[in-house]
This record gives structure tokens, C-alpha cells and sequence, in this order.
């Protein structure tokens, strides 16, 4: 029997419950969702933004990660996001039932690309789930260093890597694409959203992306804790009606939810998500 089994049967759930939430406290203390993660700033362009920042492209940052996410491959941490390790998977249960709905109309086939997944972060939190199906392939797009590291370390029967979106398609045929907190660090998001609503697929899950109601989009400088990994990069607040005209006519918005991300900001926003469908899909 594990120890957190064994725990259960003599410890009164009032103390577990308190010390899981003492635990919680402590990471987030520690700096994951604290004052120390923060968007700053209302920069003109992006090039600003960038000189303020020391930049997304960090050795340090794709280390921690590979590292990370290492372990949870191997079944040595339960959980990563954003380099960071956790014992127990914090699920997007939305994305996940996105996920489940549209393998359910292709009769538990489930071909996806993942826009800017890293090493597979999505595909990791989600693996238990997903293996209980038919069918299965996860490919990510990323940068041309993860893609070389995820081909080495992390690609199998089911996790594929790729240095762009044409390249991806003239290998496999996904039917729903992933956006899991990565639109808002791209230097032209609109153009890569266009992009991927022209290709032949019928599906797209937004997730872990930052909204305000105003009627522009607001560029800030996110700064990470250092004791995750000193850096800081920039970032987009998407200004909802601006987003949602970018939705083209055959497609629709099956459904907007809220996500846990909790991060202060210079203007009062909050982090969403959504799932969409071409219209020809929808009866």
C-alpha cells in the first residue's frame, strides 16, 4: 500500500484536507501564481516590449522544462506547467471534455495539433484519459530547439514534433487544434489564429489565454518568479471583441469558460477559454 493510501485510513480528513491546503498555499508562496508572476506595462509594439524583457527564447528555460517534463514521462511527478512540477495533475477539465467530445464524433480517433505544446505538456496532463482511446496522435509545433530535443527524448507512436504548421499537415491530418496558453506570447497571434482557421480542420480548443473587455489589445511584460526561472517575456491581453471578429463566419463558439490562471495585471483581466467548431459541424 503507498503512504498516501495508508495516511488516508488513519488521519481524519479535516487534518488531510488542511494539510493539502497548507501545501498548496506554500507552492503558490513559493512563487508559481504569486505577486512575484505578474504582467506589467502598455507597450506600442513588440519590439519595446521585447528590449524590456529578456525574452522567451532562454537556455534556462527550455532546461527546466525538458528536465520537468522528463519526470513525467518516466512517472516520477505527477504534473508540469510551465517547468514547474506538481504531485498531482491539475486538469483543464473543459479542454479534456473538448477533447472527448471531438473524438467521440470520429469514433474514439483522436488526431490533434498542439500549437506551441512544448515537450507535451497537454498531452501529459491528459495521458490517462487519452490512452483509453482507439486511436491517438499529438503533434506539437514549436521552436526549432524543442523540436529537435521532443524528436530525441519525448516522440513515440502517439507524440510527434514539428517546426511549423505545413510541415505538420503534409504528414498527418489533424482534426481539432490546441491553443494552451501560447496565443498571447506570439508577436503576430491574429496571423497564426487566420492560419489555423483556413486549414482542414474542423475544431479548435482555446485554453489559458488572457481577456480584458476593452476594445484594443494591451501588451505587457510578464515577469516570472526567479525561483521558477529568472525571466521575463511579452505578453498579450486580448481584448474580447476584437478576439471574437477574428472568428470567421463558418466557424462557431460552442461554449467560453473561465480558467484558474490567477495573475495581477495593469488593467483588470481574467484568463478564458473557449471551444470551437466549424458551422458545417454543427446540426
Amino acid at each position: 500500500m503507498k503512504i498516501k493510501q495508508a495516511m488516508g485510513l488513519f488521519i481524519p480528513p479535516i487534518v488531510l484536507h488542511a494539510y493539502k491546503a497548507l501545501r498548496r498555499n506554500r507552492l503558490e508562496n513559493n512563487g508559481y501564481e504569486s505577486q512575484s508572476n505578474y504582467l506589467h506595462g502598455n507597450y506600442a509594439s513588440w519590439s519595446e516590449a521585447l528590449s524590456e524583457s529578456s525574452g522567451y527564447d532562454n537556455e534556462i528555460i527550455l532546461a527546466k522544462t525538458r528536465e520537468a517534463l522528463l519526470k513525467v514521462k518516466n512517472g516520477e511527478a505527477g504534473y508540469e506547467r510551465d517547468s514547474v512540477l506538481f504531485d498531482e495533475i491539475h486538469y483543464s477539465w473543459p479542454l479534456l471534455a473538448g477533447l472527448m467530445w471531438v473524438a467521440a464524433q470520429y469514433r474514439g480517433s483522436l488526431n490533434v495539433l498542439d500549437f506551441g505544446g512544448s515537450f507535451g505538456s497537454t498531452y501529459f496532463q491528459n495521458r490517462s484519459f487519452l490512452q483509453q482511446l482507439p486511436y491517438v496522435r499529438w503533434n506539437i509545433i514549436e521552436q526549432p530547439r524543442h523540436v529537435k530535443i521532443g524528436r530525441a527524448l519525448f516522440e513515440d507512436d502517439f507524440l510527434r514534433f514539428y517546426t511549423d504548421i505545413t510541415e505538420c499537415l503534409a504528414d498527418t491530418q489533424p482534426i481539432v487544434v490546441v491553443l494552451s496558453s501560447v496565443l498571447q506570447y506570439l508577436e503576430r497571434p491574429y496571423t497564426i489564429l487566420d492560419q489555423i482557421l483556413q486549414i482542414s480542420c474542423d475544431y479548435l480548443i482555446v485554453d489559458r489565454t488572457p481577456f480584458w473587455a476593452g476594445s484594443t489589445d494591451h501588451l505587457c511584460v510578464q515577469t516570472i518568479p526567479p525561483n521558477i526561472y529568472p525571466a521575463s517575456y511579452p505578453s498579450w491581453i486580448f481584448s474580447r471583441p476584437r478576439f471574437f471578429s477574428h472568428i470567421h463566419e463558418d466557424w462557431k463558439i460552442m461554449v467560453t469558460f473561465d480558467c484558474p490562471d490567477k495573475l495581477t495585471g495593469p488593467i483588470d483581466f481574467s484568463y478564458q477559454g473557449m471551444i470551437i467548431a466549424r458551422s458545417k459541424q454543427i446540426s
